[in-house]
């Protein structure tokens, strides 16, 4: 049976590259398919309707913030793509530098890119990085305890590198285990190849390995991306990530072990459902080229770089989700990294100094906006 696929009409605008896109229309929302099949009561209501309060810049001056981890006590680290620089910023906006991050070599997409914090931090100490070396990204960690960054102990090499679509989100689950996101270098066909760690999200023990439970035995979680840069879980576990689409549409999807998310075969609704995962909702490219994903209040918050815009998707009890709302469209330009801090409000970063952006006096800058 064909796929009837539901989208709203918007001036498909989009750039061939993914978060390339300037801006988008005023407030646009995406599109769902029908639910799938669920135990739980039709018309189950959307998650919690949270309210954002008025943004605050918490730091500015900062080149390319790119991802955001919390300490225990409610200190980030934070990531500068372009300048390998490990950055601590505090809850009251107190910027010092952890140290520069050896081995980087930034280029195009590549650079310093995912942070994540130990869920035993109090215990190991230990932090992870994901990073572009020469002609690799690599995922490494360190022990935390001091200033300055050394003993770099590395733990996973060979993931593709390219000028464009490196992946790079790094974040600790439910089940205390890293999952890393990597993207498939504009070679589509690495997104298929299971053999490949191009186009997949990666699941490993904290010491690199596979882990316990993979379905192929390999660090391979699913497969079948372009280019994922956002990871987030609700209060029961389930897993989201956003994925770049080419020039038609972008993606929020429900993560499973084993599926395949159709790059390059489908993009967007469409295709074999028996062979390929499709997405819980989508946007056009100029809407969105979302990054950074959080959950927070009952509803995803996906950063967008093309987009220039936070959208707010609301969960419901079931693992659907409603109809999505744009907050702050155009204002603060384009949006990266989107972490919920300890206190419950959301952290996100700017990019307008990415080569992409227009950037304002005091870009690139990370905003707090509470959450209620």
């Amino acid at each position: 049976m064909t796929k009837v696929r539901l989208s709203i009409v918007a001036a498909l605008s989009a750039l061939a590259l993914a978060g390339c896109s300037s801006s988008g229309p005023p407030d646009a929302s995406g599109s769902t398919p029908p639910p799938l099949p669920s135990s739980a009561p039709a018309g189950t209501p959307p998650g919690s309707a949270a309210h954002l309060g008025t943004p605050r810049d918490l730091a500015t001056g900062l080149a390319v913030p790119w991802a955001i981890a919390f300490l225990p006590g409610g200190d980030a680290l934070v990531t500068e793509r372009d300048t390998a620089r490990l950055l601590r910023v505090t809850p009251a906006g107190k910027v010092s530098t952890v140290g520069k991050v050896p081995g980087v070599s930034p280029a195009g997409e590549g650079g310093l890119l995912g942070v994540a914090v130990s869920p035993t931090f109090t215990r190991d100490h230990l932090v992870f990085l994901y990073y572009s070396a020469a002609s690799e990204n690599r995922i490494v960690r360190f022990e935390y305890r001091g200033p300055g960054i050394s003993g770099v102990r590395t733990l996973v090499t060979g993931i593709p590198r390219g000028p464009i679509h490196n992946g790079g989100r790094l974040a600790f689950g439910p089940d205390h285990l890293l999952y890393a996101s990597t993207g498939e270098t504009g070679r589509g066909g690495l997104s298929q190849d299971r053999s490949s760690l191009g186009g997949k999200i990666l699941r490993m023990t904290p010491d690199g390995k596979p882990a316990p439970g993979n379905p192929f035995g390999t660090l391979v979680w699913t497969y079948g991306h372009r280019n994922v840069q956002g990871l987030a879980w609700d209060r029961q576990g389930r897993m989201f990530a956003t994925e770049f689409g080419q020039d038609r549409f972008d993606e929020i999807n429900r993560i499973t072990a084993g599926h395949n998310y159709g790059w390059p075969v489908v993009e967007g609704f469409g295709g074999d459902r028996k062979r390929y995962t499709p997405p819980l909702l989508t946007w056009t490219t100029d809407e969105a080229s979302p990054s950074g994903l959080a959950y927070a209040g009952g509803s995803l918050w996906a950063g967008a770089l093309g987009g220039r815009r936070l959208w707010q998707v609301p969960v419901a009890a079931n693992g659907t989700v409603g109809k999505p709302v744009a907050h702050f469209t155009a204002r603060y330009g384009r949006l990266r990294a989107v972490a919920a801090a300890p206190d419950g409000s959301l952290w996100v970063s700017t990019s307008n100094r990415d080569g992409r952006g227009d950037p304002k006096q005091g870009d690139d800058r990370i905003l707090v906006i509470p959450v209620s």
